[in-house]
């Protein structure tokens, strides 16, 4: 599919962009794999581990929409991974997070239809769905434009679809590196926000492979989630440290018990697979109802029940301390 094809990733020197990069490098022949984001550090770092032949790398904010056009310029595929991604800082800092997560998608998708990009996906969070902080109130919003994209784009345009997924074990910033730090400082106890918290589960390996496949499935228009674990976050702290014990030091700003990726109000534009789901457009496209029942890589799909909800707290797979202790040590 990346076979000689350009494909760039905003916000490429984070975490995500990392562990796509070296797939796409070891999987396909890509012509042209651009790296956009606006740390120079980060890019020059980068480019001592991949010097491929392929590789561009591109100084530039998601909120300068020229330089996006620039940098989109005979591209064929985007990923916009570029986000203010933490929660206290968003509560505390919001008209910067929504620049960089409104504004900036929008940047994104004005630069994508302008050159006549094919696919675009942009990553979203579970923190999007029934939104209770700024950061996910933000990224509901983008998820919103990236849809709504399809009709601006027109019917020869790019098409435009979502990933959504929850925490990504040992991403930078999360939680996993966080304790593993304070183990290393001797720390005898590590800090809980709530005893009774549970959190979706993905590794970099897991949501790379899935976007990477939804851009076969997508027909436009899709937030595609995966079916994934949940983690109790005292059976994380097991896992990490050999036991329960923990400081208790309440909720952070903006912060939830637990998450949720489809809420029960979207059941009815819902569909149901194998290994994930897809939440419908809202809004009907210009070309009329397309049929996401069954995409283009022929999976079928069934709706769900007017009820459903995919919540990290009824989640029906948790992962054991036992489970959570096997994990690769590159993920705790």
């Amino acid at each position: 599919m990346f076979d000689n094809k350009s494909i760039l990733i905003t916000g490429g020197t984070g975490s995500f962009g990392r562990r796509f990069i070296r797939f796409v490098l070891d999987n396909y022949s890509p012509s042209r794999l651009i790296v956009f984001s606006r740390d120079e550090l980060k890019q020059f770092e980068m480019q001592q581990e991949f010097n491929d032949k392929a590789m561009r790398y591109f100084i530039g904010d998601v909120r300068d929409k020229e330089r996006l056009i620039t940098a989109t310029k005979n591209v064929d595929f985007v990923i916009h991974a570029a986000a203010l991604k933490q929660v206290p800082a968003a509560e505390y800092n919001p008209n910067e997070c929504i620049k960089t997560n409104i504004h900036g998608a929008q940047n994104v998708i004005d630069a994508c239809i302008v050159n006549s990009v094919d696919k675009v996906i942009a990553l979203s969070t579970d923190k999007a769905a029934n939104p209770v902080n700024l950061y996910g109130a933000t990224k509901l919003a983008s998820d919103k434009l990236f849809v709504a994209a399809n009709n601006m784009a027109g019917a020869n345009g790019p098409r435009f679809a979502v990933v959504r997924y929850g925490n990504v074990v040992g991403s930078r910033g999360s939680v996993v590196p966080f304790y593993r730090k304070l183990m290393s400082e001797g720390c005898k106890k590590l800090p809980v926000t709530h005893s009774e918290m549970t959190r979706f589960w993905i590794t970099l390996d897991e949501g790379v492979a899935f976007v990477v496949k939804n851009f076969a499935r997508m027909q436009g228009g899709e937030i595609f989630i995966p079916k994934i674990p949940s983690i109790r976050i005292l059976d994380l702290v097991e896992a990490m440290s050999g036991s329960q014990e923990h400081d208790l030091i309440g909720i952070r700003p903006g912060e939830k018990l637990h998450e949720i990726m489809v809420p029960e109000e979207m059941a009815h534009h819902s569909i149901e697979f194998e290994d994930h789901f897809v939440i419908m457009p809202a809004i009907t496209f210009f070309e009329g109802n397309m049929n996401y029942m069954q995409n283009k890589l022929f999976e079928k799909g069934a709706k769900v029940g007017d009820k459903f909800e995919y919540h990290s707290g009824t989640n029906p797979h948790f992962l054991s301390v036992k489970e959570l202790v096997e994990l690769d040590s590159t993920h705790l």
